[in-house]
């Protein structure tokens, strides 16, 4: 493996993540099921990608063009 990435591009991290809040809804007496979860997968990874998107956009040094 000598490829590498930022750890919040990792599918473990993004998958622990959901985990996590997973068990904290279900300690405030929120169900979370199989498709709750992947919902919630769906949604943090939709963030990350336009968080994403922004911070390019904002760190690029090049303007765009038509």
């Amino acid at each position: 493996m000598n490829d590498e990435k930022s750890w919040y591009l990792s599918k473990s991290v993004i998958g622990s993540v959901v985990a996590i809040l997973a068990l904290i809804a279900g300690a405030f007496g929120y169900d979370v099921d199989a498709a709750g979860q992947e919902q919630i997968t769906l949604s943090v990874i939709g963030i990350i990608g336009a968080g994403l998107a922004i911070y390019g956009r904002i760190k690029a040094v090049k303007k765009l063009t038509k």
